[in-house]
Formats: structure tokens, sequence, C-alpha cells
């Protein structure tokens, strides 16, 4: 039976992985609030389509930090993929190199980022980083990644500590201990009589602390984790190049905003002035649109690629991302929207209160 939409992936995913690797993806904060609102408040949003209009050919390219990509939509940075598949991040990146989108790889890889770019060295990728007590760890990890050719740097503001994820507990999973024995040090690093550094994300890492980090790279630097008008105005003020406006998936802080509803709030706050992005509960084409009509760049995919990955590999993740360029082609034609700078927020409809 072929697979037709999102949600069969992550059917087929849940029948393959064990109960324990399920929970661990899924792995939603408390009672799961934030994590099902993610997805439910896209469906309280309509659409305005606007008809008679040209759409014999509909362009669904657009641009991220001066990059072009085939489609508004992305790869979110989520760790630990051989758990979905052996290959792990080396497959999702050859996915996003055919697919021709951003792969955002992260701090917590199960490959080294040499193996990844060695299998994707023409794929675009953006690193995402928890920012560490160690500071020399961190001017390593950021020297790494800028050799390796990443095109930005992604820092995670939501974890200053790991939210609480009942299956975790209920499994036993201790994913601090899993960090703790990470070795996030390059292979020529790791030979060296050195002991490896503790890898948990500082809890100390502030404002303050942003300008000894863009001190250290040449790369634009993208905030991720922003959910309000206050951040969004203190990252602009401190001189960031994009906010991926995010709540990790509902695995951190239950019951804040869904994504898309923090969206509108962030997008007005920034006037503009740096690109917006968003991840969380993006499920069909419909979706992506919302979103980039309410202010997005572009969205990024976070348990949807896992689900493809865990199916069928590199190729599970490649079915996931043309499913959903498919689907996006089509709501933009129906919409009467022939290139993504044509989305504009005409096309939304708020429930009435």
């Amino acid at each position: 039976m072929s697979l037709v939409c999102v949600a069969d992936f992550k059917a087929h995913a849940q029948e393959l992985l064990s109960k324990s690797s399920w929970d661990f993806i899924e792995g939603e904060a408390d009672e799961g609030i934030t994590y099902k609102d993610n997805i439910a408040a896209f469906k309280r949003i309509r659409l305005r389509p606007r008809y008679l209009r040209d759409v014999s050919e509909v362009d669904t390219r657009t641009t991220i930090q001066g990059q072009e990509i085939s489609a508004p939509i992305c790869i979110a940075p989520t760790g630990f993929h051989s758990i979905a598949w052996p290959d792990g991040e080396r497959s999702t990146a050859r996915a996003a190199q055919e697919a021709d989108v951003c792969y955002i790889t992260s701090t917590y890889a199960s490959c080294t980022l040499e193996d990844i770019v060695a299998a994707a060295p023409r794929g675009l990728r953006w690193f995402q980083l928890y920012v560490q007590s160690d500071w020399e760890l961190n001017r390593q990890l950021i020297r790494r990644a800028e050799a390796l050719g990443f095109k930005a740097l992604v820092i995670t503001t939501d974890a200053p500590i790991l939210g609480k994820r009942r299956r975790y507990i209920r499994n036993q999973l201790n994913l601090e201990a899993k960090i703790k024995l990470m070795d996030l040090r390059s292979p020529e690093e790791r030979n060296s009589t050195q002991s490896s550094p503790t890898s948990l994300p500082s809890a100390s890492f502030c404002w303050n602390d942003l300008s000894l980090l863009q001190s250290i790279t040449r790369l634009p630097v993208i905030l991720k984790g922003i959910l309000t008008k206050e951040d969004a105005e203190l990252a602009v003020k401190h001189n960031v190049q994009g906010i991926l406006v995010s709540n990790h998936g509902g695995r951190q802080l239950d019951e804040v905003p869904a994504s898309i509803d923090a969206l509108t709030e962030v997008v007005a706050a920034v006037k503009g002035k740096v690109e917006v992005y968003m991840d969380g509960g993006v499920r069909t084409g419909n979706d992506v649109l919302k979103a980039l009509a309410l202010g997005a760049k572009c969205i990024f995919l976070g348990r949807p690629i896992l689900w493809g990955l865990a199916y069928k590999g590199e190729h599970g993740v490649k079915e996931v991302l043309n499913i959903l360029k498919t689907e996006l082609h089509t709501s933009m034609a129906l919409s009467g929207c022939r290139s993504v700078a044509e989305i504009s927020p005409d096309l939304i409809q708020f429930p009435r209160l």
C-alpha cells in the first residue's frame, strides 16, 4: 500500500520501531498539551482562496539567508537519528541534498559532522548548537562547522534544562546520562589525552553571552525557540540574522502557545528586520501555506523526518519531503498563488471568538 500523506508515515514508523525508540521520538513534555495544540492550532485557521488567476505554472522556490531552496520545507534539528535508521543523519543529509532543501544538523547527531558532510557534500546545511558551559568546546564546534561548509549557526534557546518527558521516565530512559556520554570533539581531538567534556547544554547562557558567541563566528546567527514579542525584540536588538519560532515540538515547557499561534506575535515584533521561520505541527501542504501566509520564510520538519527515516531511510525522508512539496504546490494553485512571494496574510481567516 502506498503512503499518501505524512500521517501514513507516522503509522508505519510506530509499527516498525521498538516502543522505547518510538517513545523517544514522540517524547512530549508533561501532559502533552502543547504537543497536541501544535497540530490542532493549524486546523483552527481557514484559508481565503482567490480564483480566476493564471496558475498554469506554480513555483515553490524561495531563499533563506540568501540561499535558494526548492521549497520552503526544510529539516529541523533532531538528535540521535540512528534510533530510526542505522545510517542515521547520513541518510537524512542525502535526502535533503537531493530534495534541495536545508538540513539543520543537531549538536546531538549520532554521526560526526565530518561523516554527514561526506555523505552529502553539496547539501545546504546549518548547524544547531546547544551552547556548552565549556566555551572552548563551543569554539571548537563552531570552527568545525564553518570549516565543513555549514552556512548558518542555529542557537537553541529553550533548553537550559530538559523538560519532564513522562515516556522517558516510564521507560527508564535517562537522556541526560545519554548526552553526558557523547563526545562532541572532532575525530582528531578525540585522539588527544584530554578527557571528554560534559556535553549538557549550559543553564547559564543568556542574552549577555550572545556577543561572545557572535565574536566567534562569521556565520549568520539564528535563535531557535523564541515565542514572544519581548524576546523577538531582544533578538533584533542583539543583531541576530533570524528567528526560528519553536516550542521544541512540545518537548520542553508544556502549555506554551502552539508555534503557529506564536508566529504572528514574533513576525509583528521584528517588523521585517530579520527572517522568521517556524517548526512544530506541520503535517500538510495547507499547514505550510498557512505558516507562509502568516510571515514565516519557511517551515522546518522534526518528527515527520524521523518517521520517514524509520520507514525507508533516505528514500523515506525524500518521500515525506516530496509529498509535502506536492501538497504545497496544489494548495498554492488552489489559492491563486503562482509563487511564494504571492502568499500573503490576506489568505488567512482566523476563527471568530
